[in-house]
C-alpha cells in the first residue's frame, strides 16, 4: 500500500490558516508515521491580487479579531501597527516570496514543511516581518542552520519561483479556492477533503482516523 499524503493548502499571508498553525502542526506529529505530509502554498494574493496594506488594512482590522476569537491565536501589535497606519506602511501583501521560500525549504527538511509554514506566518502575523522582503528570512536561516547565500540565490532563482507556481497550480487543480484546505489523498485520483477553512483538532482528527478505516477495510 502506498502511503496516504496529508495534503495542507495554505497561504502564507491567510489569517486563518495562521490560526489553523497549531492545529495542523499537532496533527502532522501524530501522524508523522502514518502519513506523507504536504504543504502547498496558494497563491492567494499573486498578479493582479497581490495588494498594498494601504488597501487591506482596513479589512484586516476587522476580520483578526474573529480569528483570535475562534482559534486561540494571537496576532503581535508590530504586524497589527502595519493594519492600523496603512498609510505609514510600505507593505505589499504578496504570496510569492514566501511561496518561493517554502519551496526551498521543502527540498532541504521536507519533513519540517508545516512548521515552516507556521513560522512563516508567525514572523509576519506576530513579528511583523516584511515577507515580501529578503531580510524576514535570515532569522529562519539561523533557526534551521540553511546556507544563507544558497538561500537567497534560490530565492531569486528562476527554478524555485516555478517550484512555487507549480504548487499554486496544483491547488488550482485540487479545486482549492479558499484557505486553509487539507485533502487525505489515499490513491493516484482518490481525494478527501477533510478541511475547508478553520477546523479544531479533534474534527479533523477524527476525519483522518475515519478515512484510514474505511481504506483498510477496503484492502
Amino acid at each position: 500500500m502506498i502511503k496516504p499524503i496529508l495534503i495542507y493548502c495554505y497561504d502564507a499571508y491567510c489569517g486563518w490558516c495562521y490560526g489553523f498553525s497549531p492545529v495542523i502542526k499537532k496533527i502532522a506529529k501524530k501522524y508523522q508515521s502514518q502519513l506523507d505530509i504536504e504543504v502547498l502554498s496558494g497563491g492567494m494574493m499573486i498578479g493582479e491580487s497581490k495588494m498594498p496594506i494601504e488597501k487591506i488594512g482596513p479589512y484586516i482590522q476587522g476580520a483578526y479579531k474573529r480569528v483570535e476569537e475562534l482559534t486561540g491565536i494571537k496576532f503581535g501589535e508590530d504586524f497589527l501597527w502595519h493594519t492600523a497606519n496603512p498609510d505609514k506602511s510600505d507593505w505589499i501583501m504578496n504570496s510569492e516570496k514566501p511561496a518561493i521560500a517554502l519551496s526551498i525549504f521543502k527540498e532541504i527538511y521536507p519533513e519540517g514543511q508545516t512548521q515552516f509554514a507556521s513560522d512563516l506566518q508567525y514572523a509576519l502575523n506576530f513579528e511583523g516581518r516584511d515577507l515580501d522582503d529578503d531580510e524576514a528570512y535570515k532569522h529562519l536561516l539561523e533557526k534551521y542552520k540553511i546556507n544563507t547565500e544558497d538561500f537567497y540565490t534560490k530565492l531569486k532563482s528562476t527554478e524555485y519561483k516555478e517550484k512555487a507556481y507549480y504548487d499554486f497550480a496544483l491547488c488550482k487543480q485540487l479545486n482549492v479556492d479558499s484557505f486553509p484546505q487539507v485533502l487525505l489523498q489515499t490513491g493516484s485520483s482518490k481525494f478527501y477533503l477533510i478541511a475547508k477553512g478553520f477546523t479544531d483538532f479533534e474534527t479533523l482528527n477524527q476525519r483522518i482516523k475515519t478515512v484510514l478505516t474505511e481504506i483498510k477495510n477496503v484492502q
